[in-house]
């Protein structure tokens, strides 16, 4: 199955961000690994993203499918005296293929910067990983014209960085995740997430390399259907916790 506007394959997952410990981290990476031959089935690429420490032991359990390892952050030098970082070369090297970098929670807690990202963006794409960077605008306004054009112009200054940080024909897949969205109990607004989505795939159009666009900010069920002309999948959030909620979303957009 392929979207409206690109011929890329659609794809789901999920961070875990800090929620569980180990023993319930793999037991949910056992779960998800149940889902492999579905979302395989339906032409889906399937991610899971948990923490650093449950990396070596869910690439153990993931490694005999098509299930994409992922890992929530990486440090933008290969090596050196950066206590407590984690470089893209070991994420690598322990089984990863994606790296999510640069979100909200890590912007505003961390304060990381659209230049920080951008170094470890640069550094995953160098190691052979797929940068997994999180965009969106902070606030929203009252006047749907306007708020969209806001939206993309705060994206535009994220997403240039990122894609002046990687070579041409790496892969990306941005997150299209509107901070004020994110935990919100409804998703963002379907025709503001197509508008701006849209225009965030003409800010990558003419790279050589593939860019897919998702959509995260309480996302669930019936989420792609109405945003599909802007976004290749979603990027989900605690609704995926239940495995069941996230067999149904790759069936969702497996149908679409």
């Amino acid at each position: 199955m392929t979207t409206a506007t690109t011929p890329y394959r659609r794809l789901v997952g999920v961070s875990l961000k800090m929620y569980y410990d180990l023993t319930s981290t793999l037991r949910y990476v056992q779960g998800v690994l149940e889902l492999d031959g579905l979302a395989w089935n339906y032409r889906v690429d399937l991610f899971v993203i948990p923490d650093f420490v449950s990396l070596a032991d869910s690439a153990r359990i993931l490694e005999p499918s098509s299930i994409i390892l992922g890992a929530q952050d990486c440090f933008w030098e290969d090596s050196g005296a950066y206590t407590g970082e984690v470089s893209a070369r070991t994420l690598q090297q322990v089984g990863a293929r994606i790296v999510e970098i640069g979100h909200a929670e890590r912007r505003a807690i961390f304060k990381e910067t659209d230049a920080q990202v951008a170094l470890k963006a640069g550094a995953a794409a160098r190691n052979g990983l797929i940068p997994l960077v999180c965009i969106g605008e902070r606030t929203h306004g009252n006047i749907a014209s306007a708020a969209v054009g806001a939206a993309v112009e705060e994206c535009r200054t994220q997403v240039e960085a990122v894609l002046a940080a990687v070579p041409e024909e790496a892969e990306v897949i941005l997150a299209y995740e509107p901070v004020w969205a994110i935990g919100a109990k409804e998703p963002a607004d379907a025709d503001h997430v197509v508008n701006v989505t849209k225009e965030v795939r003409a800010m990558a159009k003419g790279r050589k390399g593939v860019t897919r666009i998702v959509y995260g900010g309480s996302a669930g069920p019936g989420t792609f259907g109405k945003i599909k002309d802007g976004v290749d999948g979603l990027f989900l959030g605690r609704f995926a916790h239940d495995i069941q909620n996230l067999r149904k979303v790759i069936e969702e957009i497996g149908e679409s």
